[in-house]
């Protein structure tokens, strides 16, 4: 099955490199291009592809309301919305995926991760460009005020993220979470935790029932947000 793509961003040369990448691959055909968020929206909605990668700096329209309008918690039928940005809009990035995003790359990113972050929103996964998931979500978590929730607890988040948790998390399931949070991929959650891969899916499909989260961004927000996770370390280290 070919994944159909829409592309928006104000830079043709931006689209133009991002087309190259995702045509390249069998699987995928870029369907449409937009230079604003007015056009993407309208786009989008007109063709339904199976993920729209958005800049967030769009005149007319920026990415982060062209997301909400795609893909918000209150879109009945919401697109899968893939974000590219630079590593110096954190606080954009935040914002969009409260905002309904899956995922979100640097554009300076290998060409390997845009394909692979395309493959997984398409299958209604997540993929976080590895070199911000720390930062982003450290700075996302509050200031340490208070004390992390008793996951027997119900604990919310603000809007778009995960909202009642609904049941508790077993200890394993915490350990998934935490290392989600420290943005490990399924494969490196596995190896750290000496269980296997469908194991470790099958968790992550119990948190997200739990917390009502939509995809594994959603849970990596909810952990950093209550204290699940330590503060990345001076060396930058996972």
């Amino acid at each position: 099955m070919t994944i159909q793509v829409l592309i928006a961003d104000d830079q043709e040369m931006v689209r133009a490199a991002f087309r190259m990448i995702l045509d390249s691959q069998p699987d995928m055909r870029v369907v449409a291009q937009a230079a604003t968020g007015v056009e993407a929206v309208d786009q989008a909605r007109r063709l339904r592809p199976d993920v729209c990668l958005l800049d967030i700096r769009m005149p007319e329209l920026d990415g982060l309301e062209a997301t909400r309008l795609l893909a918000g918690p209150d879109v009945p039928d919401p697109l899968n919305v893939l974000i590219a940005t630079t590593f110096d809009l954190d606080e954009y990035v935040y914002r969009a995926l409260r905002n309904g995003a899956c995922g979100f790359l640097l554009k300076d990113g290998a060409p390997g991760l845009l394909t692979e972050a395309v493959r997984a929103a398409a299958a209604g996964n997540s993929l976080i460009s590895p070199s911000v998931t720390v930062r982003l979500l450290a700075h996302m978590a509050p200031h340490r005020e208070r004390p992390a929730p008793s996951e027997a607890r119900p604990a919310r988040t603000g809007r778009g993220g995960p909202k009642d948790l609904i049941e508790p998390l077993t200890q394993r399931e915490v350990d998934v979470v935490r290392r989600v949070a420290r943005g490990r991929t399924n494969e490196e959650v596995a190896a750290d935790l000496h269980v296997t891969l469908s194991t470790v899916k099958t968790h992550l499909g119990n948190v997200q029932r739990k917390l009502t989260a939509r995809n594994r961004v959603e849970i990596a927000a909810w952990a950093w947000e209550h204290g699940m996770v330590d503060e990345p370390s001076p060396s930058g280290g996972r």
